[in-house]
């Protein structure tokens, strides 16, 4: 039994997604390191606190806890934290607690927000371009037209000339 305790309690110390244990009042009972460093945070501040106060929205936890059902793959950002989650939330009855893993998705949040970004940026310069090539082709257009204009009324006087000397 001793090392079973002392394999979890490994797990739980290394395990790379947040784990966070709530009681029925909302309050953090447990965290783990990978959490705590998720918000910069040392246990001893986080224990204790209102997970609402930490974490600022818990309605999952409560639904969890409340209606004793598992809330899966709940995304969430928390700009305070620079931190972007997926969420397992998971009520432990027997123990009057709510559980929930953060596997943290910062870093693919973060190139998704950059990859938009650059989109948005070729979308405009694309733009840019099509924009100034309408308006240079109108330039030509309009060029074109009074040059071909201009040969259309010297054409019809060489017409009228000719016309006037074959008469």
């Amino acid at each position: 039994m001793e090392q079973q305790t002392a394999l979890w309690k490994r797990l739980w110390d290394y395990d790379p997604n947040g784990l966070l244990v709530l009681d029925e009042l909302m309050r953090i009972v447990l965290v783990n390191p990978a959490l705590c460093r998720m918000l910069k945070r040392d246990r001893s501040e986080l224990v204790g606190q209102l997970a609402a106060d930490v974490l600022g929205d818990v309605r999952e936890f409560e639904r969890a806890h409340r209606e004793g059902v598992e809330v899966l793959g709940v995304e969430r950002a928390y700009p305070r934290y620079d931190l972007y989650v997926r969420k397992v939330i998971f009520p432990v009855p027997s123990e009057k607690v709510v559980a929930g893993i953060f596997v943290d998705l910062t870093s693919e949040w973060k190139q998704s927000l950059e990859m938009k970004e650059l989109r948005s940026k070729v979308i405009q310069e694309v733009r840019q371009v099509v924009d100034k090539q309408m308006n240079v082709a109108q330039e030509i257009a309009g060029l074109l037209g009074e040059t071909t204009a201009e040969t259309k009324v010297g054409m019809l006087r060489l017409i009228e000339l000719l016309r006037r000397e074959h008469d």
